[in-house]
């Protein structure tokens, strides 16, 4: 008795019943992996037991056969040692009853004798030939028995063990059989139950404590991780197999996160120094360029001859200042697309990009009447970058000479996107910059720029759906492609 509740504790232990049976039946409910898992155990036990209990009582189904063939035999023996195989119908009855059968024939060279016989046979029997039986047959043999009629009989044929003959056959009612086997199913059953769940039981216990104990302790580490990242969890435990290696690579991994979120926090934290001193600096930066300005009207030609590198300095620093403050933006608002006549959109950007009929000029090949759906702000700034940066391109070239270059811009509906291409007759992009083109801070400006400009534009096309990307790039000019979904 101590033994056993020794081995209940130790179940309970490993599948960490609490006090609380409600919790107990939240760990291991249906859906949970614990669940799962015992109500395989469960069905696993009920195969075993199926495959344990069918076979034994075709065994004992058998069995019972074949003990009442050979007590049937016997008598048999002592029939035909009498004169002329006669016996008195009181003596056949009680031969009979001892070997439990209704009658007893035998076979020999093709001849069938009627040894002993009691009156009032019941319904016709059910042939059974041990001689040569089929796998399915032994099955299924004993469930007739134990599910058929309460008057059936069954005739079984068998070698003869103790005399000559082809074979020997009996007639024995099914009733005796039924109620043996049902004792025998009975205690079997509760045998090989016991065994089964012990077994089971067993092994999920081994299972709950080598598998979803770990598991849970993983679980609990990843939950807490999720509530507050800074808190540090459970160390990894000492295993080698394959648990131990995912305790100490989720470990490793939420290391790195809690590196990452304290960099993210800092940069954070310095985006926020950055805007501040940006902002701050665009204000001296318009107060330097009024000051440019009033400088313009002086007299002095060294000034007159400074002002025109003060200038651009200025406008380059302005315009860093802008776009780094665009580029820090967490995010870009969503768009807020519309229906737009992109001739009229492309007519408006160029001016603002710097075209003009006098330097580089703006030329145009969109059908009429084209329209695209897209965010009027967001579209603009994507074209004004791209004709502006195809614009200084343009006009740092100076193997051009004389001649003024252009910006063409045409359209056309391939699928469901609309696909503009911005294309300049300019010198094109070195190899080791078009390969980064996208990158922050990095710019293709012969000129210097902020290297902001297409990134920014890249996001903008993202952000409502399309792309952006270079298609060519060369002596002879650049190929960009915008694309919107339609």
């Amino acid at each position: 008795m101590s033994q056993a509740r020794a081995l209940l504790s130790s179940i309970r232990k490993a599948l960490r019943v609490p006090g609380d049976w409600r919790e107990w039946v939240k760990i291991h409910a249906p859906d949970a992996l614990a669940g799962r898992l015992l109500l395989l155990t469960f069905v696993f036990a009920a195969a075993v037991e199926v495959m344990i209990v069918a076979p034994s009582a075709a065994s004992f189904h058998e069995r019972w056969l074949l003990d009442r063939l050979q007590s049937a035999e016997l008598a048999s023996v002592g029939v035909e040692a009498l004169p002329y195989s006669a016996v008195e119908d009181d003596t056949a009855e009680q031969l009979l009853a001892i070997g439990g059968v209704q009658a007893v024939v035998v076979g020999d060279q093709g001849v069938r004798r009627l040894l002993l016989q009691a009156p009032n046979l019941p319904r016709t029997p059910d042939l059974i030939d041990l001689r040569q039986r089929r796998p399915l047959a032994r099955v299924l043999d004993p469930w007739k028995t134990l599910f058929g009629h309460p008057d059936r009989s069954i005739r079984v044929q068998a070698r003869p063990r103790y005399r000559s003959g082809d074979f020997i056959e009996i007639l024995a009612p099914a009733q005796p059989l039924k109620a043996e086997l049902k004792t025998f199913l009975l205690n079997s059953l509760i045998t090989s139950l016991f065994v089964s769940l012990v077994a089971g039981g067993l092994l999920y216990a081994g299972l709950a404590f080598l598998v979803l104990q770990p598991l849970r302790r993983v679980t609990r580490s990843i939950e807490n991780f999720a509530e507050d990242p800074e808190r540090e969890g459970d160390p990894p435990s000492g295993r080698h197999d394959e648990i131990g290696r995912v305790e100490r690579e989720l470990a490793r991994m939420q290391d790195e996160v809690r590196q990452s979120l304290r960099s993210r926090a800092r940069l954070v934290a310095l985006g926020e120094a950055v805007a501040k001193i940006n902002h701050d600096l665009r204000n001296m930066l318009t107060s330097a360029q009024i000051a440019s300005e009033r400088l313009a009207d002086s007299p002095d030609p060294t000034v007159a001859k400074a002002l025109p590198r003060l200038e651009r300095a200025l406008g380059r620093a302005a315009a860093l200042s802008r776009n780094v403050l665009e580029y820090g933006r967490s995010e870009e608002p969503a768009p807020q697309k519309m229906r737009l006549q992109l001739a009229a959109a492309v007519v408006t950007a160029a001016e603002d990009a710097g075209l003009s009929p006098d330097g580089v000029k703006l030329v145009k090949s969109i059908p009429a009447r084209f329209s695209v759906l897209a965010d009027p702000d967001q579209l603009h700034r994507v074209l004004v970058n791209l004709m502006r940066n195809a614009r200084q391109a343009i006009e740092a070239d100076a193997t051009r000479g004389d001649r003024k270059g252009h910006v063409r811009v045409s359209a056309a509906h391939e699928g469901g996107d609309c696909v503009i291409h911005v294309e300049d007759d300019g010198p094109g992009i070195p190899p080791r910059i078009s390969e980064r083109l996208f990158e922050a801070f990095v710019s293709g400006k012969a000129s210097g720029g902020t290297g902001l400009g297409l990134t920014i534009s890249r996001e903008l096309a993202e952000n409502g759906g399309g792309s952006l990307s270079l298609i060519d790039t060369g002596p002879t000019g650049t190929l960009f492609e915008l694309r919107i979904p339609n």
